[in-house]
């Protein structure tokens, strides 16, 4: 019985090799492979080698060898069309019934294959003749070399109508066959069938296994369409083939980094630049069965995307995407470009480090998931966050993997609190207290009761010290970003900065590099402060309202540039913080601006407050004198003036005012 070619591929790649061999031979890893006692002969030495990535088996003792299908045969005594009829079953797939229908079609596509492989020659052999001379000055002028060409079988489609079909059928292939394969076209007023790719440059689309099955052109003169893909065939099918699939599959037997770039160009470039692992849908949005491709060669391939705006929406699509088909293992990560650039112009003008630092620094999935419901959207109100809190719910319901959709729950769950702790509220901001997690995010049903351990923490949330790590890295991160958020906010607003000035020197900050230049801030506002004093005889104002002296935004940014400033600074212009504190952006309204800079700056009046408490209490501790209580009550009081400041802002402000005065 003969099996369709593309029905045995798809069996071979959803299936585990090491799995399969598992259930017979005990192996042990090695590196990337694995190894064990030969099932086909008696030995006491393991030389029985297993490679997920190759794909096949291989003992070096008596040198059998085979892939999934041939490993069955041998060890269950089964026919060829039984272990297969075995493994579709395990697979989930349904084996095609060998009808007259079906073997006419895997026919049909034999000879397709041959039409397309003698299309791919043409194409390349017209790109070095006469014609071909503008189409390789471009890739020369985009930095392509000949080794490069030569290795992706780029070739070029004239711009003399008809020539394709006209060489072709002097080869024996017919019009139907050509059109069949996607090489020509019928035009719609009836006329002569025209060739499909004209005056372009020519990148062949290969399967898993090299086989050239379609084209994309890129457009020599003047045309409504950049790029072109082949139309639909029966070998070819868009959404569910990858540019250099083939080249990708290899590269990863060695390394597990596969990259996915938006286009072809971007995809060479990244290949000549030391990174074969690069892929490219085929000119639209990733789709769900790229994903399952894409995880067939890396348990987290690295979605490479504009920095724009589009860039990220690209990215959100991907997401969404994603989400439908998650699975425990395998996700997806994003690497967002400086805006301006894609991967070709990046190797190009900053060379291999720059991308390979650019990957270094990729976001995980949930990440983006959250950056997509927050960007953009106001979150100031009771009613803003719960539909916030609405939206993250729904988000994760696509995942259909019950544990692995509860883990989402949980991250988000943590971001959601992270951000929105300083609101006034009972419990966590999705309902969960200290007696454990009772709905909110989870829903009524949803989640268990946390226990406590002797240690304090709570089991089954952050049980464990590994876990404790993670949350403790989280918190160092949150004050991070609030330490930015309120730099990247007076910076953005300089005349309020001049209003804080004795704040900001109070405040305590954990980075080192944002204490540096929060010191350098303040003695640029103090200096102008003092200037203001000395031409106009005003006394000073420390008020966020408004002051008498000037700071000019651009001349700030550039002082503290001079100074050595250029990469914390850089830091501060970021989305991620921007997202974090709305207020700072430049373009934030005054008012917003400085009601959300005096509320990061009680948050962070609180904290010294508190730990100024927890000092007094431990000295009361250690002496009962009437000197160390009544410190620990007036340290107590400014705590609890903090935490009243926090929730009245206005008044916070009102009352600095009058001490001015």
């Amino acid at each position: 019985m003969a099996f369709p070619s593309d029905f045995l591929d798809e069996l071979r790649a959803r299936l585990t090799l090491s799995g399969v061999v598992g259930r017979r031979v005990k192996l042990m890893r090695r590196g990337r492979e694995f190894t064990g006692l030969c099932p086909f002969h008696n030995e006491k030495t393991p030389s029985f080698t297993v490679s997920d990535d190759k794909s096949f088996f291989h003992c070096f003792g008596c040198g059998e060898h085979g892939d999934v299908i041939s490993f069955v045969q041998k060890t269950e005594g089964l026919s060829f069309a039984e272990a297969v009829e075995r493994l579709a079953g395990e697979a989930g797939l349904e084996v095609p019934r060998a009808s007259p229908e079906a073997q006419a079609r895997e026919q049909r596509r034999a000879g397709l294959i041959e039409v397309v492989a003698a299309a791919a020659r043409w194409f390349q052999s017209r790109l070095f003749a006469n014609e071909g001379q503008a189409a390789r000055d471009y890739l020369t002028s985009r930095g392509l070399s000949a080794e490069t060409v030569q290795a992706f079988g780029l070739g070029f489609a004239p711009g003399k109508r008809g020539a394709l079909l006209q060489d072709l059928s002097a080869q024996g292939l017919t019009p139907a066959q050509l059109q069949e394969a996607g090489l020509i076209k019928q035009p719609e007023d009836g006329g002569a069938p025209r060739d499909y790719f004209f005056n372009r440059i020519v990148f062949p689309i290969r399967d898993r296994r090299g086989r050239v099955i379609a084209f994309g052109g890129r457009a020599m003169g003047d045309s409504p369409a950049k790029y072109l893909n082949s139309p639909e065939t029966p070998l070819f099918h868009k959404g569910q083939v990858l540019f250099n699939l083939d080249g990708a599959r290899a590269a990863a037997q060695n390394r597990r980094e596969i990259i996915v770039a938006e286009g072809y160009m971007d995809v060479i470039a990244l290949c000549q630049a030391g990174f074969p692992g690069a892929v490219a849908p085929l000119g639209t949005a990733i789709t769900e069965a790229q994903i399952q491709e894409l995880w067939r060669l890396a348990r987290e391939p690295i979605l490479c995307l504009d920095g724009d705006r589009a860039g990220r929406q690209a990215a959100f699509r991907a997401v969404d995407r994603a989400l439908g088909v998650l699975k425990p293992g395998h996700s997806l990560q994003f690497a967002l470009l400086p805006a301006g650039e894609d991967p070709d112009s990046l190797v190009q003008s900053q060379g291999p480090q720059a991308m390979r630092d650019l990957l270094g620094e990729a976001r995980p999935m949930v990440e983006l998931l959250w950056l997509r419901e927050v960007e953009g959207k106001p979150s100031d109100t009771p009613e803003r966050r719960a539909a916030l809190r609405q939206a993250l719910r729904q988000a994760v319901q696509a995942i259909p993997d019950g544990e692995l959709r509860k883990d989402y729950q949980r991250e988000l769950a943590r971001r959601f609190e992270a951000a929105f702790e300083s609101f006034p509220r009972g419990d966590r901001a999705f309902g969960f207290s200290d007696q454990g997690r009772r709905g909110g995010f989870y829903g009524k049903s949803g989640g268990q009761p946390g226990t406590r351990s002797s240690t304090g923490r709570r089991q089954g949330d952050w049980a464990g010290a590994a876990s404790y790590g993670v949350a403790a890295s989280y918190k160092v991160n949150l004050r991070r970003r609030r330490e930015q958020a309120l730099l990247a906010g007076l910076l953005n607003h300089p005349d309020l900065l001049l209003g804080l000035v004795e704040e900001l020197a109070a405040v305590e900050f954990q980075s080192a590099d944002l204490s540096r230049l929060a010191v350098a801030m303040v003695d640029q506002a103090a200096q102008a402060l003092g200037e203001a004093g000395e031409e106009g005889g005003a006394k000073p104002t420390n008020s966020a309202q408004n002051s008498p002296a000037h700071l000019d935004r651009e001349a700030l940014r550039c002082h503290l540039s001079d100074q050595g400033f250029v990469k914390t600074l850089a830091g501060l212009a970021t989305q991620d913080v921007y997202v974090h504190g709305a207020f700072a952006r430049p373009d934030a309204p005054k008012e917003a601006a400085r009601v959300g800079l005096l509320h990061v700056l009680s948050l962070f009046r609180g904290q010294s407050a508190a730990a100024d408490t927890h000092e007094a209490k431990l000295e009361l501790e250690s002496q009962m004198t009437e000197e160390n209580l009544a410190r620990l009550q007036a340290k107590q009081k400014l705590n609890q003036n903090s935490q009243t400041d926090r929730h009245d802002l206005d008044r916070y402000d009102a009352a600095k005012q009058s001490d001015q005065h």
